[in-house]
């Protein structure tokens, strides 16, 4: 051995192992080392602290630890030696993390051999430091995303395929630089791929944004304006954006299960009976059609003679119509049914009372009920697929209802819900024959959408995102699902919505992060209260960036899941500093603390506190 590596190893060393017990290790450091820092050919070298690492030599095994704890012991011996000072007389010992090995030179996560007792223990040089934290595979290609925070200089990069082919979860107090962080990963992304061809054909981003802090007058958060569409939702007026969906899943069932929350066993198969009845969809569509079928089935209804039917389900059928057809004179004609028609108890039989107060029965009350129906005015404007949707579900509705084929109690209150879901999601969806666009990154502002349609929107896209995704059968092709502040939507306390409801949207979010992968669907989640949001989801993310939480719920829920984050990085969560956060995860080997990197000011999110010493001042 050289006299250069004596010395070396003489220098670097630490001291030597002292216990043993599990992946905590404890290591008594020699008194020669208890400077903050060490002088070596002309470099100065940062000592042992509580946040670096040591490695541990075990034959030809070298194993990293990271030391969680620091602790200082009198030397019980001191008596029988002769001290230059009292500081010698004091014993420190480490309090050490198992993290992994050094593998031909190669740093791995885990643990392959356990330490003995009396190995020596070691200082990182540069070079061994750098692997340690170079989490870039052979296959991969790397994406800068900041520095370390305790070694300043030390860029850190991730692999593109191990971050964005798996789940990510970034959360933080409001403030803390959450999205910020969400921002800077597409931002470095879409520079190195954003006019690659392949990248725009087989990648589809889709960024879910609530509080509109990615749809600044610029239009240029994280990728030039020209490289995305942006949708501004509102249900404040029916002039707005509007998201385009497909023919194919307008007429989807399970879409407007989702719009009308209806339940399972009983109002979403009315909904497929309904949606499906082609039939009623054509004569809907021609209105001369359309008015006879609306005498045809009051007139069905009357000839039910059934009080317990009552007119006023068959009249308030009229008063459905109305807002679904506009410009009609349909109030009007049910207004004088309901004055006109009335229920007589001892005959059992509905009757038709003329203005002179003579009572009609049977032929001659039908003939005078149908002179009324006729005079109904339908305005000869063809109708859109939507409104004949909603006519088609309408129409089936009160068929079943009269030939009693369902009850009334199951499918009322789908009903009652029809109206305004239908108002509300006719303002932020319009149907196409041609959905498809040429720029792979979408970004669907919320801001003015109202709470009821937050919850259901988001479901209704991301879901009918993921079901195109698993039909395409395409191995090559990769959907990732941006949500900004997600607990708005996969919160498991929200009080606004039946808990069937709720079940049923954390169920569906649940399944795509947990089957997501095999069709190439991922999720990028960002929440300021990771405790709100289903452990399910939480537990299934791949790689997390932790800022600052002060919350004990919110640190309690991160520990809980991230099985593979040290002691000490927890004790950091509620004094990191704006825009610091810890790097968890596959796509790293060791957990460390980043500032995250700048990104130029045009492409940042509009999400900066104000001043109000600037608002304020004169």
């Amino acid at each position: 051995m050289s006299n250069e590596i004596i010395v070396e190893d003489s220098i670097f060393r630490v001291g030597r192992v002292i216990s043993v017990d599990g992946r905590s290790i404890r290591v008594s450091v020699d008194k020669a080392k208890n400077s903050s820092h060490i002088v070596y050919k002309g470099d100065l070298i940062k000592n042992v602290s509580v946040g670096s690492y040591i490695k541990i030599i075990k034959g030809f095994t070298i194993i990293i630890g990271k030391i969680e704890g620091e602790f200082t012991y009198e030397d019980k011996i001191a008596s029988t030696k002769e001290y230059s000072s009292d500081k010698e007389k004091i014993n420190r010992s480490l309090s050490v993390s198992l993290l992994g090995f050094f593998n031909k030179k190669e740093f791995e996560r885990g643990i392959k051999e356990m330490p003995l007792v009396d190995n020596e223990c070691y200082l990182l040089d540069r070079k061994e430091f750098n692997q340690v934290h170079d989490f870039i595979r052979k296959t991969d290609e790397p994406l800068v995303i900041g520095t370390l925070t305790l070694e300043k200089g030390q860029t850190i990069t991730v692999g593109i395929d191990s971050l964005f082919a798996s789940h990510i979860g970034i959360f933080g107090n409001t403030g803390s630089g959450k999205s910020y962080t969400l921002a800077k990963l597409y931002f470095e992304l879409f520079k190195i791929y954003k006019d690659n061809q392949k990248f725009k054909q087989n990648s589809n981003f889709f960024l879910l944004d609530f509080n509109g802090e990615y749809v600044t007058e610029s239009e240029n958060v994280i990728i030039p304006k020209d490289y995305k569409n942006i949708y501004r939702l509102t249900t404040k007026s029916n002039d707005g954006q509007k998201y385009p969906i497909s023919k194919e899943t307008l007429y989807d069932h399970s879409f407007w299960a989702i719009v009308l929350e209806a339940t399972e066993k009983t109002q979403t198969p009315f909904l497929r009976r309904a949606i499906n009845n082609d039939f009623l969809a054509e004569r809907i569509k021609q209105p001369d059609n359309l008015k006879e079928l609306i005498i045809k089935e009051f007139l069905l209804g009357i000839a039910k003679n059934d009080k317990e039917l009552g007119l006023k389900v068959i009249v308030e059928f009229l008063s459905e119509l109305h807002f679904s057809i506009p410009n009609s004179n349909l109030l009007e004609i049910r207004d004088n049914l309901r004055e006109r028609v009335q229920y007589h108890n001892n005959t059992y039989q509905f009757m038709f009372v003329s203005s002179g107060g003579t009572k009609y029965y049977d032929e001659d009350m039908v003939s005078r009920i149908t002179d009324e129906l006729e005079g109904i005015v339908i305005p000869q404007v063809a109708l859109n697929d939507l409104d004949v949707l909603k006519l088609q579900i309408i129409f089936q509705y009160y068929d079943e209802i009269i030939k009693g084929f369902a009850n009334i109690e199951h499918l009322a209150p789908l009903i009652k819900r029809l109206g305004k879901n239908f108002s509300d999601i006719r303002k932020v969806i319009e149907a196409k024959d041609d959905v498809s666009t040429s720029k792979n990154f979408t970004i669907v502002s919320l801001k003015d959408v109202n709470i009821h349609m937050r919850k259901i929107l988001p479901l209704l896209l991301c879901k009918q995102l993921y079901e195109e995704q698993k039909t395409k059968n395409d191995e090559t092709s990769h959907l990732n699902i941006i949500i900004d502040e997600a607990h708005n939507i996969l919160s498991r306390d929200s009080n606004r919505e039946s808990e069937q409801w709720k079940d049923y949207r954390l169920e569906t979010f649940e399944e795509i992060i947990k089957e997501g992968r095999k069709f190439g669907v991922f999720l990028t989640l960002a929440s300021q209260r990771p405790s709100d949001i289903s452990p399910t989801i939480i537990s299934q993310l791949h790689n997390y960036f932790l800022h600052r939480l002060i919350n004990n719920n919110d640190i309690i829920a991160v520990e809980k899941t991230i099985s593979y984050l040290d002691k000490l990085s927890f004790e950091y969560l509620p004094i990191l500093p704006t825009g610091t956060c810890i790097l968890a995860g596959l796509s790293a080997q060791v957990p460390v603390v980043i500032d995250i990197g700048a990104i130029d000011q045009e492409f940042e999110p509009n999400n900066k506190t104000r001043s109000l010493i600037e608002n304020w001042k004169e």
